[in-house]
């Protein structure tokens, strides 16, 4: 007999059957009506070449073949139950999962610090692991499981992705305490004369706002550019350089760092930050949790929430 051949409902009635010991009651247990039980357990007769169960005064007592079965199908019943139900099922608490966060590096030094000491309580076994943007590769990534989700301003996933708002980004005029530009407003004349450092982000919205500024034709004096933004409060804290920075890089450098910014003289869109996952596990119990549980934690108060 090959498995292939086999209706496997036909085990489950057998295993009803096997402890109910009657066809009414089995019957009544699995919600079919007593012919329907009688004809499954005929097929099961024919297809296995045994009768299985025998009518006798004491019910239907199985045969020694069916006894030999009766664990191994029990034991197979259960497994089938326990993998079907696993989609079902996600433990903050005890699971061991790692999952794998894309983040930028100002993305990093914004989220990480108090997402995983949250985590540290609600889901203390598990791992993060965090990777730079691949901005060429961040979609086959995701696809194929090897990044869970991505966090910020990413145009380029939009098919097969799903994405949540956490919140939009303006720019600011970013420098240090007793520069020049240490004042209320910052003319455009002012902010052109600078000495600038730039962050080349391709890829990403954040250079989107080095191609506004050469579009809207400012012309600045580029003294450096970096690939990433951390160390870019160090060097403005010890230079006169001066930085066009996502606002909330700019509160944790004014935070840490004591720099000062300023509303920026160019009128520039704000950037939106979102959440964003392949629809492959768009119904993952534990793509779902990690993913409301971010946006929980980072959604500004003012966005609306809408279904996970």
């Amino acid at each position: 007999m090959r498995l292939e051949d086999l209706d496997l409902n036909l085990l489950v009635v057998f295993r009803q059957l096997f402890k109910e010991r009657q066809v009414s009651a089995a019957a009544a247990v699995l919600d079919l009506s007593q012919p329907a039980v009688s004809s499954a357990l005929n097929r099961l007769r024919r297809t296995l070449g045994d009768e299985l169960f025998v009518r006798t005064a004491r019910g239907m007592l199985p045969t020694p073949f069916a006894e030999s079965l009766e664990e191994r199908i029990a034991d197979s019943l259960l497994t089938i139950s326990d993998a079907l139900q696993q989609k079902h099922a996600f433990d903050p608490l005890s699971s061991t999962r790692n999952f794998t966060l894309s983040l930028a590096d100002i993305g990093e030094v914004y989220f990480l610090p108090k997402f995983m000491a949250a985590l540290s309580k609600a889901a203390p076994r598990l791992s993060i692991t965090s990777m730079r943007h691949a901005t060429e590769t961040l979609a086959d990534d995701m696809a194929s499981g090897k990044v869970d989700l991505a966090v910020g301003a990413l145009p380029r996933l939009t098919s097969n992705f799903f994405q949540r708002h956490l919140f939009p980004q303006r720019y600011v005029c970013l420098f240090r305490k007793g520069h020049p530009l240490d004042k209320p407003r910052v003319t455009l004349a002012e902010f052109a004369a600078a000495e600038h450092v730039i962050v080349l982000a391709p890829g990403t919205g954040h250079n989107r706002m080095n191609e506004i500024l050469e579009r809207a034709g400012v012309r600045r004096l580029v003294q450096l550019r970096v690939p990433f933004w951390v160390s870019v409060a160090d060097i403005l804290n010890t230079t006169d350089l001066v930085a066009t920075a996502p606002e909330k890089f700019a509160e944790r450098g004014a935070a840490y760092f004591g720099l000062k910014y300023v509303p920026h003289p160019v009128r520039m869109p704000k950037v939106d930050i979102n959440l964003y996952w392949h629809k492959r596990y768009h119904r993952d119990p534990a793509n779902q949790w990690l993913r409301n549980y971010f946006y929980d934690m980072f959604a500004e108060p003012a966005q609306s929430k809408a279904p996970a």
